[in-house]
């Protein structure tokens, strides 16, 4: 892989390597990252970077050393942990979440301590945890829950988005939410990286907030800058100074949604209202692939990339739980 990509970057002449990663991929072209880099930019974490922030107990770690607000959360590698642990004295409730990337576990959200102590085995005992398959518990937080994407420039935040978030969010529109800027601004000014970094967090009523979970790579709320002149620049080129404010999308920009993805909503709609507010969305919101000077990626991702997904997935017999139209993606068990 590593070799392909040093001879595409040779063959084309490439200045500059901005991946868009899977969360398996990003780790291989962090790998990559030293051989590409004698020949071209790479906007990209090294390897040791990715392997931190992707790990949800490390990153929760990192950000607790630098004095940042995180959730209470336990490394778990074996069942009887959870088991025994004093959920009485702790007083807090809790979810369990695989530190291997798990597309469908991801969005089970089952809170501890359940009803009665064999529930919660029989739930425990159900699930792959191991020393090679750890996971972790983690602090459930109430409140509103967000996503952001900043592209990162020697520590400094060059072009920031948050957006409203659910376990399974795809229409994206920019928030300002001071308190969450700055959480990330200090913690990648902290570390002094260059790439792309996207967090998930819970915001109290009270205003706090807390990370659930960090992706070192590029997330779909890119697209709320479908219309904003300033993307290549903060980009490619470092901070002028130290007081140069990060890109935000443009104040009148039209949130973004997928076209498919809110098809197949229609087949959940009941009501006139509901009905309505799916129409507002349409006419409000923009497709966030879609362009008429440019319509050949999204006619290849819906009507050649996912068909032949599916193909392949139909003669493997593997089955498949959902289609996440934003990203290409034919969500599998075992999938990254």
């Amino acid at each position: 892989y590593c070799q392909g990509l040093l001879e595409i970057i040779r063959k084309e002449k490439i200045d500059v390597f901005i991946p868009v990663s899977s969360p398996a991929g990003s780790y291989y072209e962090s790998l990559a990252k030293p051989l590409l880099s004698e020949h071209c930019e790479v906007l990209h974490f090294d390897a040791e970077i990715t392997q931190l922030l992707d790990n949800k107990f490390t990153f929760i770690e990192k950000a607790k050393s630098f004095g940042l607000s995180v959730p209470k959360s336990f490394l778990i590698t074996n069942p009887e942990q959870i088991l025994n642990f004093d959920f009485a004295t702790d007083g807090s409730k809790y979810i369990l979440k695989s530190i291997p990337y798990d597309s469908v576990r991801r969005l089970d959200m089952t809170k501890l301590p359940m009803n009665s102590k064999s529930e919660m085995e029989e739930f425990v005992n159900s699930l792959p945890i191991s020393e090679e398959k750890p996971w972790i518990m983690q602090e459930f937080v109430k409140g509103k829950e967000y996503c952001t994407h900043s592209t990162v420039r020697k520590g400094k935040v060059r072009l920031y988005c948050c957006c409203e978030s659910s376990e399974f969010q795809v229409n994206y529109h920019h928030v300002d939410r001071p308190q969450i800027y700055q959480w990330v601004e200090k913690f990648v000014r902290e570390l002094d990286i260059t790439g792309q970094i996207s967090f998930d967090f819970i915001q109290t009523e009270d205003g706090r907030v807390y990370p659930i979970e960090c992706n070192p790579r590029t997330h779909s709320a890119i697209t709320t800058f479908h219309d904003h002149p300033g993307v290549a620049d903060a980009y490619l080129k470092d901070s002028k100074d130290e007081n140069e404010a990060s890109l935000i999308p443009l104040p009148n920009s039209k949130p973004t949604y997928w076209t498919y993805h809110e098809l197949w909503r229609l087949t959940g709609i009941r009501s006139l209202g509901q009905l309505r507010t799916w129409i507002n969305k349409i006419f409000q919101g923009t497709d966030g692939i879609f362009q008429v000077n440019d319509p050949l990626p999204f006619l290849m991702v819906h009507h050649w990339q996912i068909p032949l997904l599916l193909l392949g997935n139909l003669q493997k017999l593997k089955g498949w739980v959902r289609i996440d139209f934003n990203i290409g993606k034919l969500v599998e068990l075992g999938g990254d």
